[in-house]
């Protein structure tokens, strides 16, 4: 992705909510540009949820505003405000037919307009022929369809999606996350997206906006949230991750476990932790690599297409950290000792 981001279609700045004594959304602030799909990603109880709901004018905030392109959306009701929206229940009415379903929004088109454009969404959707089936007949992945060919059918400026693929068993939701963003990128309409599903967000979004109590912690690309993330809590959340705390000698070298090592971030104290991903630990490596340690190893987990190790420091008993290896690299765990390595670039410092 481009490191340079258009114009904003959809403001955020400084959006308060509060339920009685708790603080759902704490000055919350982004930017959305035009044809660009974001996902608010984070634990139950983030404030991802009330944000959307914030911004569809389902809730109504206690503070900040909300702008889409030059209009103040801020106190608009939420059917003024041109964006659709798709529930995680899709929300369809059993009693009425998929082109009924999809209809529904379209009362301000004639009969003859409103038939071609229920049919220009059921081939948009690859459903054409269902317009007389009702939901009852469909599999979930086929209503996630009519529930999205109906979100689309008033031609919103803005598409609000929450929690979309949760009813759907894993390979039907991988599937369909594909089919959404492509659908997305084709009709080239701004997406704010809500799911605590990390893969899915990394799956499907141009930027992700991680959130936790109520605050933004980082706001960036999957690529850069996942191997520069701005917070323990982002390194935690995104992704499988080692913690090894350091503290620095004398001379300012700093430490695992008595053990110099080389580090290519040059920030933090006298003590702090380490992070680094489990994909970048070296099992077995050359004697001259950098960040040398002999370990234990603990357990270890075969996961298909690559393997799980657990193991501990010499210099660090008791501290399981993670690695992760390609099967064909199994044979290199002979015994229980083993030699791993830190490289220098995979290990950000945290204060």
């Amino acid at each position: 992705m481009s490191s340079s981001v258009p114009a904003a279609h959809l403001q955020v700045r400084g959006i308060h909510k509060r339920f009685g004594a708790f603080t759902a959304l704490d000055g919350v602030s982004l930017d959305v540009a035009q044809g660009e799909l974001v996902c608010l990603l984070g634990p139950s109880g983030c404030g991802k949820t009330t944000l959307l709901r914030c911004i569809a004018g389902l809730e109504r905030q206690d503070g900040g505003s909300l702008h889409s392109g030059a209009r103040d959306i801020s106190s608009l009701p939420p059917q003024a405000r041109d964006y659709g929206i798709l529930f995680q229940s899709y929300a369809l009415f059993p009693n009425l037919t998929v082109a009924q379903n999809i209809g529904y929004g379209l009362n301000n088109l004639s009969r003859d307009e409103q038939r071609a454009r229920v049919a220009e969404m059921l081939e948009l959707v690859d459903l054409a022929g269902s317009e007389q089936k009702y939901p009852g007949q469909l599999s979930g992945g086929q209503q996630q369809r009519v529930a999205m060919a109906r979100a689309l059918a008033p031609a919103p400026s803005l598409l609000l999606l929450d929690e979309p693929m949760s009813a759907l068993d894993a390979r039907v939701r991988e599937h369909l996350c594909g089919e959404l963003r492509q659908l997305q990128q084709r009709l080239d309409i701004t997406t704010l997206m809500v799911t605590h599903n990390q893969d899915e967000a990394m799956l499907m979004a141009d930027r992700i906006a991680v959130m936790n109590h109520g605050r933004i912690e980082q706001y960036a690309s999957p690529q850069e949230l996942y191997c520069q993330p701005a917070t323990p809590f982002v390194a935690e959340f995104v992704g499988q991750g080692n913690w090894l705390p350091f503290e620095r000698d004398g001379q300012g070298q700093a430490c695992i476990g008595g053990q110099p090592v080389q580090l290519s971030d040059s920030r933090g104290g006298m003590r702090g932790r380490l992070f680094c991903r489990p994909e970048a630990i070296g099992v077995n490596p050359a004697s001259h690599a950098d960040n040398r340690f002999r370990a234990q190893v603990r357990e270890i987990t075969f996961l298909g297409n690559r393997c799980r190790m657990s193991f501990e420091l010499a210099q660090l008993p008791g501290h399981a950290l993670l690695a992760e290896l390609a099967p064909e690299h199994m044979p290199q765990l002979a015994g229980p000792e083993i030699w791993v390595s830190l490289p220098p670039r995979s290990l950000q410092v945290f204060a």
